[in-house]
């Protein structure tokens, strides 16, 4: 099974930016859709951004648009997810998850089968 790895969390001030990585192992990422989903406290995961194996990218949450970008390196089997300005409601837990499905991205979380552990985002002063 695709194995998935965040990085790059952390805390930031408000208007900050910072960019998550999601690595793979085992498998490569060539032909897997990526999605990244956030969860923030006492509240349920929702998906932020996804992008298909063509570099197809959807966004999700219309308060992220213009100032957060997803991307992918196949070479290096990892995808990225560029924040800047960040505010402080986008704190939470960041998760990437892959699906291998000719449907391409979507929103839901069901259809991802491979998770990462995800990575923790504080915007605060």
């Amino acid at each position: 099974q695709l194995r998935l790895a965040e990085s790059g969390g952390g805390l930031v001030q408000p208007g900050g930016s910072l960019r998550l990585s999601c690595t793979a192992s085992v498998f490569t990422l060539d032909w897997d859709v990526i999605g990244w989903f956030r969860q923030a406290p006492g509240k349920e995961r929702e998906a932020v951004s996804c992008i298909n194996p063509s570099g197809e990218v959807f966004n999700y949450v219309d308060s992220v648009q213009g100032r957060f970008t997803v991307s992918r390196d196949n070479a290096k089997n990892t995808a990225y997810l560029q924040m800047r300005s960040l505010k402080p409601e986008d704190t939470g837990v960041y998760y990437c998850a892959a699906r291998r499905d000719v449907l391409g991205c979507s929103a839901s979380r069901a259809v991802f089968g491979s998770w990462g552990r995800g990575t923790q985002v504080t915007v605060s002063s």
